[in-house]
């Protein structure tokens, strides 16, 4: 059975996510509104494997914290990679599972990646992260222009009706493929909460070129739908930097949001995907904004760099001037 909010608050499992919040999931936001303390950020960064190299190497660059991607390791390779960094006083907090096909209409299929995000699921807390990162489905077909979508929903439901005003019959199709994927990922993600409740791993569900719920509305919508303290937001605050500000994302989202990626992405209206991802600093990010608007969600903790174009150090370096509410730096 699925563990609603409700269920939750009754049960011994807040202290299990107490325990989450305090590894780096978005806690204390009370204290952090009131003025009283800025909130806390940990610089992380997305790598494959833990390895001894690895781990000297971003401690060196002062880097404490990883989220690691490499889906062919096994358990029993998690749990010594888990060893390795704590040896180092490195931090394991996240794993990407990233791309999955829950919304698939083909119940086979659906089945085969509910069974491949349940092993991720364990991958995840044999590495000790609190969190598995899970891109529920994408679907293709032709979209609005980003600057076009004015979606209209059912939030009980979370049902598209509409997503430009007007004429919306050459997005019929579109419509009807979102409606698919966001029913058949939810049948799914259900399927998989009991496991990350037993492993004790948030399903931290990312907005990603996917082509779903990519207005903040939506897709805060679609993730309250599960009303799981299981399943949360994997913010990146430059994946959807063309449909909406990351400050509204963030002022929406708030404590929904379990961890947050970091990337940039420079605006091009009328070039190709309307933009290009260039290294940090370098975008239409506002990061001093942004900075204010974490403030405001209450987040406190890992912040990945998912970037090019800057080695470590200056990966660090930037963070540093971001977290101190100076932007970039750059």
């Amino acid at each position: 059975m699925a563990v609603n909010r409700r269920s939750f608050l009754k049960g011994t499992t807040l202290a299990a996510a107490a325990t989450l919040a305090a590894g780096g999931v978005n806690a204390g936001a009370g204290s952090a509104a009131a003025g009283a303390v800025p909130t806390q950020l940990f610089k992380a960064h997305i790598k494959p494997k833990a390895s001894d190299q690895l781990f000297e190497g971003l401690m060196k660059a002062g880097i404490t914290g990883v989220e690691l991607t490499d889906k062919t390791v096994s358990i029993e390779e998690a749990r010594a990679g888990r060893k390795i960094a704590e040896k180092h006083g490195m931090t394991i907090h996240s794993f990407m599972g990233g791309w999955s096909s829950l919304g698939e209409s083909d119940p086979v299929k659906r089945k085969q990646s509910v069974e491949d995000v349940k092993q991720w699921i364990r991958i995840t807390a044999a590495y000790g992260g609190s969190t598995m990162l899970l891109v529920p489905h994408r679907i293709g077909g032709k979209m609005p222009k980003p600057t076009e979508f004015n979606i209209d929903f059912d939030p009980s439901t979370v049902m598209v009706k509409s997503v430009v005003d007007g004429d919306n019959a050459p997005y019929k199709k579109y419509i009807e493929d979102h409606n698919s994927a966001t029913l058949n990922s939810m049948k799914s993600i259900q399927e998989l909460i009991p496991v990350a409740a037993k492993e004790g791993v948030i399903i931290a569900v990312e907005n990603v070129w996917n082509n779903l719920w990519v207005k903040p509305e939506l897709a805060l919508a679609y993730l309250k739908s599960f009303d799981s303290v299981w399943v949360r937001q994997y913010f990146d605050l430059g994946n959807h930097t063309r449909y909406d500000k990351a400050e509204k994302w963030l002022d929406l989202f708030g404590r929904n949001i379990a961890k947050l990626h970091i990337k940039d992405f420079k605006i091009e209206r009328g070039a190709k995907n309307d933009g290009q991802f260039v290294p940090i600093g370098k975008g239409s990010i506002d990061w001093k904004s942004v900075r204010s608007a974490i403030e405001r969600a209450g987040y406190n903790g890992w912040v990945s760099i998912e970037s090019g174009g800057w080695t470590d150090q200056e990966h660090s370096r930037i963070l540093d001037s971001i977290f101190a509410g100076k932007g970039a730096g750059v």
